[in-house]
């Protein structure tokens, strides 16, 4: 069964879904959509005494929800609850929200948009660069972002190629291709940043995008000129391509007297600005 799993925007909060290419059909974290709804700090004590309340009305609706391994905040995936639209609907109307119609509208919207952009796939591309825009992103960055997208598509294709699997495989991949270059694993970069589930790329500057496409591209290239059979060969592709930009890294930090890696995030200095490398931290010995 082919797979798409992607994050969705509604009001400035992200959702993390899943299309079901077999079916034909939208997932979404139920969790993501509780948090949203309900403004909960803690969404999963919040649905555990839901599906008690569902449960105890006589209700098969929780029962019936299905679960998908998810990204979570670390970085890894893990198995969460998720709902259909259908389902979402029908959960939606036992959650006392004043967003409650607002999210059922972005709901369709989803739905419909999804369909399409099988038509033409260029909408997709049009509608996140929309998206980006409407969050106050500059174009400049924006740009980048999408460049950064179209490469690592490339590189997760090769691995497919190669046999592995999405989830942990790709998750493990990823971390060593981001320790390599940047010094830092994915978990350890999010909280330099001050991120939790938030995108780690929607968060770069532009500096740290062009070196972490530069970092998955080499690998997608090594991968292809050396074809690894295994998941430790892949590995060991993955770390010499995050290396080449490691040096590209280095160099420009010895050239500017600046760091690359920053705590600089979208909450706070990427809105709206042009998203150049920002910051006057002389790096370490």
């Amino acid at each position: 069964m082919s797979k798409e799993n992607a994050i969705k925007i509604f009001e400035q909060k992200e959702v993390r879904t899943h299309w079901d290419e077999e079916q034909e059909k939208w997932y979404f974290s139920v969790i993501d959509v509780i948090e949203i709804l309900t403004e909960s700090p803690r969404p999963r004590k919040y649905w555990n005494a839901l599906k008690t309340k569902l449960k105890g009305e006589g209700s098969e609706l929780s029962q019936k929800l299905g679960q998908l391994k998810m990204q979570s905040a670390d970085g890894k995936f893990y198995l969460t609850d998720v709902a259909d639209t259908e389902q979402l609907f029908r959960l939606i109307q036992s959650i006392p929200s004043p967003k409650a119609e607002p999210f059922k509208v972005w709901l369709a919207q989803v739905a419909s948009e999804h369909l399409d952009e099988l038509q033409d796939p260029e909408l997709s591309i049009d509608r996140a660069l929309e998206q980006y825009l409407r969050l106050g992103y500059s174009e400049n960055w924006i740009n980048q972002r999408l460049k950064s997208i179209e490469i690592r598509k490339e590189l997760t294709d090769e691995w497919k190629k190669r046999g592995l699997k999405e989830g942990m495989q790709f998750a493990t991949l990823t971390d060593i291709i981001t320790k390599a270059w940047s010094g830092k694993t994915t978990k350890e970069y999010k909280i330099l940043k001050g991120l939790k589930k938030e995108n780690l790329r929607d968060n770069m500057t532009n500096t740290e995008l062009i070196l972490n496409m530069l970092a998955e591209a080499s690998t997608k290239d090594i991968s292809q000129a050396e074809n690894p059979e295994t998941f430790e060969e892949s590995a060991k592709v993955a770390k010499r391509g995050g290396n080449v930009a490691n040096v590209a890294r280095l160099e420009l930090e010895a050239q500017t007297g600046k760091k690359v890696i920053t705590s600089l995030n979208a909450k706070t200095a990427l809105k709206g600005k042009d998203t150049k490398q920002i910051g006057n931290e002389k790096p370490k010995d």
